[in-house]
This record gives C-alpha cells, sequence and structure tokens, in this order.
C-alpha cells in the first residue's frame, strides 16, 4: 500500500489518514507532498480521475484508491477488522462513532481560526466566540468519553482508537494556540502527544524545510 499525506506540520487531515495506517497494523509506504508547492497543482491537474477530491490523505492498495481520512480508515478497518479501531462495548463504540462523525463535519470556526502547526506556539491569542463555542463542545465530550469509558487507559475509550486517532489534530491545535483546558484534557492531550506514533509525526514535521506563511501567524482578533 502507498499513502499519499501532505506536510506533516500542517496537514491535519493527513495525520489522522497516517495514524489510520499505523494503527492497522499493515505495512505502508508513505509519500509526502508539499501541499503548497508547484508539483503538487501540477499533480492534482493530471490525475483527475484518481484524485477526484484533490486532496491528501489518499490510500493507494492494488487498484483500489481511497481518499477521504474517514474513508481510508473504514476501508482498513475492512482489512484488518474493526474492533482494532473501535470499542468492542457496543455503547462506547457508538458514541466513538459518533464523535469521529462530528468531528468529520464540525468545528468549523476552529479549523479556520487555528490551523494546525505543529511547529509554533503563540501566545495570547484571540478566537471568535464561534472557535470558543467549538473547544466547549470538543472538552463536553472528551469529559463524557472518560468519565464513561476511559476506565481501560489514558485515552477517550481507554485504549488508542479511531476516535483519538480523529481528535489528535486537535490536541496539537490546543497545544499551538495555547487553549486552557481542565486537568483531565492536559492529561489526556499529554497522552496522545506522546504516543509513539505521533513523537514520529512530530519529528517529521520539525524536520521539514516547507514553510507555508498563511498558516505561520496568529488568528487575528476577534
Amino acid at each position: 500500500m502507498k499513502l499519499i499525506i501532505g506536510n506533516k506540520n500542517y496537514s491535519s487531515w493527513s495525520l489522522r489518514g497516517w495514524l489510520a495506517a499505523k494503527q492497522s497494523g499493515l505495512h505502508f509506504e508513505e509519500i509526502t507532498v508539499n501541499i503548497g508547492g508547484e508539483e503538487w497543482a501540477a499533480a492534482k491537474k493530471e490525475s483527475g480521475e484518481i484524485m477526484p477530491a484533490g486532496k491528501v490523505p489518499i490510500l493507494w492498495d492494488g487498484e483500489t484508491v481511497v481518499w477521504d481520512s474517514s474513508a481510508i480508515m473504514e476501508y482498513l478497518g475492512d482489512k484488518v477488522g474493526r474492533d482494532r479501531f473501535w470499542p468492542k462495548d457496543e455503547t462506547a463504540r457508538g458514541m466513538a462513532r459518533a464523535m469521529v462523525g462530528e468531528m468529520h463535519s464540525s468545528y468549523l470556526a476552529l479549523r479556520r481560526e487555528c490551523p494546525m502547526n505543529v511547529r509554533k506556539r503563540f501566545e495570547g491569542v484571540s478566537i471568535s466566540e464561534d472557535a470558543k463555542n467549538d473547544i466547549v463542545r470538543i472538552l463536553q465530550l472528551w469529559a463524557e468519553a472518560r468519565a464513561r469509558f476511559g476506565q481501560g487507559g489514558p485515552y477517550l475509550f481507554g485504549t488508542f482508537g479511531a476516535a483519538d486517532i480523529f481528535y489528535a489534530p486537535i490536541v496539537s491545535r490546543f497545544l499551538t494556540y495555547g487553549i486552557g483546558v481542565p486537568g483531565f484534557a492536559e492529561a489526556y492531550m499529554q497522552a496522545v502527544w506522546e504516543h509513539e506514533w505521533m513523537q514520529q509525526w512530530i519529528a517529521g514535521a520539525e524536520d521539514e524545510q516547507w514553510v507555508l506563511e498563511q498558516f505561520e501567524t496568529a488568528p487575528p482578533a476577534a
């Protein structure tokens, strides 16, 4: 298999697809492209049918091409067994699926105002009420998951899985923009940040030479 991902410093959806591939336990070749470079624009133009969305991540598995991080995770789950990604308990699994779905479709203000930048740390940022509401909602979900289903380990549903994969870029955003969180969330964020695979991703982001200037400044005052 081959997994095409974007800049590790900035591409949150690439992080999700990459973590899903790591979680699958399957061997894959990693291909990183600069999504802000001319070569990526040319590649998208030349491969319309193969990359209809023109976005990363993209998983190639023989003749099968899967784009969209959620679809990649589901495809890999079909190959190796869904229990590798989702809680075995039916109630916990239902909540985990809902949380992943909400992450995939929501929190637009937070995404827009606080793009992922693994290497950067800002202080005293000002964000909109909509972004603050997104943060409150995320913390509520984290609190419920940890309280109800987190007894088996430090992650949202105890052991590392799909929900942690999808909220890992949120952990990065909270750290980058100095978002204050309660103690339980700090502990969870530390567990995610110190995870072996996250440390590999962070090291890759720090080694990258690419810089996208539009993501290098703090959000404007709300």
